[in-house]
């Protein structure tokens, strides 16, 4: 879904506690059971897992408005602060745009997953909106993170994908390779066409309001939206602190953001 440059060596140094983490966790609602026994076993074995009936239907209806909104607003201009796909709509810097996304980077059970997957403490790496028009999406399989990994065990970024639209392998859902996310190696290792099936890739079909949930070291990417819908969806990944976000919210905070911010959220944005 997000592809990242080559990750840099880590150039923040990660001055935060667990226990600092943990209170900000708590702060918003997270618990030691939070995260259901078969969502950890899921992340663990497939790298992967799928919160049903996360979005209620205000909040989705919410949500689809403001995409639509900043997008028409933001015309050409729009996701320029990450970066632009041909035939993808793109939105960027989503924290500063609407109290909307609040509730995304604060959502106890994606939070809950994060600390879970990178084991440290951990930021917001950013939010994004992404919309692959009929004919486009395709996406080379990858993972999130392309620093050097000399264990395999050591996760550094987790992502969430929250889901606007039903996602089907009609309309480009996002595919991944189960496991991939504790393989030493990236995908050339093992493909030569990156934009091919893996024999072992599965698509991930759910409902509008879901949120698939998955170890960003595992192998994945969209695909081609061959319908003639919408397959709106926004992406919310946290990323181990000792790293640099892809938005860095400290340049990009606006004073009216600020404002309302609680300082759970504070920490959450490293800001």
């Amino acid at each position: 879904m997000m592809t990242y440059p080559p990750s840099p060596a880590p150039t923040v140094p990660n001055t935060h506690s667990v226990a600092e983490m943990d209170a900000a966790l708590q702060a918003v609602g997270v618990t030691d059971e939070t995260l259901a026994a078969e969502h950890r076993a899921a992340l663990d074995t497939q790298g992967y897992t799928i919160f049903p009936n996360v979005i209620d239907p205000t909040w989705l209806a919410g949500l689809r408005e403001i995409f639509e909104t900043i997008s028409a607003e933001e015309g050409a201009e729009a996701g320029k602060e990450v970066g632009q796909m041909t035939g993808v709509r793109r939105l960027a810097d989503l924290v500063n745009k609407s109290p909307l996304f609040d509730r995304i980077y604060t959502n106890p059970q994606v939070l809950a997953a994060a600390r879970y997957v990178i084991g440290r403490p951990f930021k917001l790496h950013s939010i994004n909106g992404h919309d692959p028009l009929p004919g486009y999406g395709q996406q080379a399989l990858h993972p999130d993170f392309g620093g050097v990994r000399p264990d395999t065990h050591v996760f550094h970024v987790m992502n969430s994908l929250w889901m606007l639209d039903d996602f089907s392998q009609e309309n480009g859902a996002t595919r991944i390779v189960p496991g991939s996310h504790v393989w030493p190696g990236g995908p050339r290792d093992q493909m030569s066409d990156l934009l091919a099936p893996h024999p072992q890739e599965v698509y991930v079909n759910a409902p509008a309001g879901s949120v698939l949930v998955f170890n960003s070291h595992a192998w994945h990417g969209s695909t081609t939206n061959h319908s003639q819908r919408t397959r709106r969806v926004y992406h919310c990944a946290f990323i181990a602190r000792e790293h640099p976000q892809q938005t860095e919210q400290r340049k990009f905070l606006r004073p009216e953001t600020a404002a309302r911010l609680s300082p759970a959220a504070r920490y959450l944005l490293d800001v």
